[in-house]
């Protein structure tokens, strides 16, 4: 019974490192992307891969971008209370968790098809370098969003083997939602990137114009979304009845924020993107069957 516990309590404490909840930021993208490839329900054998393959991928990427700014979390007051900088969690057995999950991620594509085994390692390249790019360029935002659209034209590849431009919109509009959402919940942390030589939208531009930079993405991710309900036959009133209430719900997320106002950052970036996340994947999901 002990060990038992103490297995749980080790996948806990993993699920808190890379905060496991924020999963259906780009899984709700990769599914209702999976979905529109099949034309329905897939195979249990290739559901299982491709779930197995974007829960391995995120968890690496996260788990190795914990290492990576650990000293930066450190020095951080709002971050100095995490795991590795609070010394509950070494970095060599963080380090390990990331490596055995891109081994996994690996291992699924190469049990997909020979298009997605070759696009795998670039992908986590991507996963791997995001960590590093706040040290050298402002557009770190867009690398996170790109890194994270990777899930839904991957998950449309392991089904069809090819490229098609539902994917690569839905994609799009994962990227500038993700990018967008990534500079609000930066802003509470502005002036300390400046102070130690980091690197935003935030730092290069400002706060206030930088929100505006966010407001942008995320119209530029409201036109991706139009895009493709006009692209799939499949949709009709309730993915945009869904696509009207993601609307709503990021109109809300720039209304609690502003420059002179960042005490709700991690709410209007994390808790409402959430529910953005789950409206999009329950009405994506719900016009496929219906």
């Amino acid at each position: 019974m002990s060990l038992l516990r103490g297995f749980y309590g080790k996948l806990h404490d993993y699920g808190v490192l890379v905060m496991f909840q924020h999963t259906i930021f780009s899984f709700s993208f990769a599914i209702v992307s999976l979905l529109l490839a099949a034309g329905g329900f897939p195979s249990w054998r290739l559901l299982a891969i491709i779930v197995v393959a974007l829960l391995a991928a995120r968890t690496g990427a996260n788990a190795l971008n914990r290492v990576i700014d650990a000293e930066f979390d450190k020095r951080n007051p709002r971050t100095a209370n995490r795991q590795i900088p609070r010394g509950d969690m070494s970095k060599r057995e963080a380090l390990l968790l990331s490596v055995v999950c891109f081994v996994i991620t690996l291992f699924a594509a190469f049990l997909l098809n020979p298009l997605c085994a070759v696009l795998a390692p670039p992908a986590i390249f991507f996963m791997v370098i995001y960590s590093y790019t706040k040290r050298f360029t402002p557009l770190c935002h867009l690398v996170l969003g790109f890194t994270c659209s990777i899930a839904p034209v991957g998950a449309w590849l392991a089904v069809t083997g090819h490229f098609s431009w539902t994917p690569i919109f839905l994609a799009g509009a994962n990227m500038f939602w993700v990018a967008g959402f990534d500079i609000i919940y930066g802003a509470q942390d502005a002036q300390f990137d400046h102070a130690n030589g980091l690197y935003s939208m935030l730092t290069e531009f400002g706060v206030p114009f930088g929100l505006v930079i966010s407001t942008l993405f995320h119209a530029v991710a409201m036109f991706c979304l139009l895009v493709v309900g006009l692209l799939q036959p499949e949709f009709g009133w309730i993915y945009y009845f869904g696509a009207g209430i993601v609307l709503i719900l990021l109109i809300i997320e720039h209304r609690v924020v502003s420059p002179g106002h960042l005490q709700h950052a991690t709410f209007a970036s994390y808790n409402i993107n959430e529910l953005v996340s789950i409206v999009f994947l329950a009405c994506g999901v719900l016009d496929v069957f219906l």
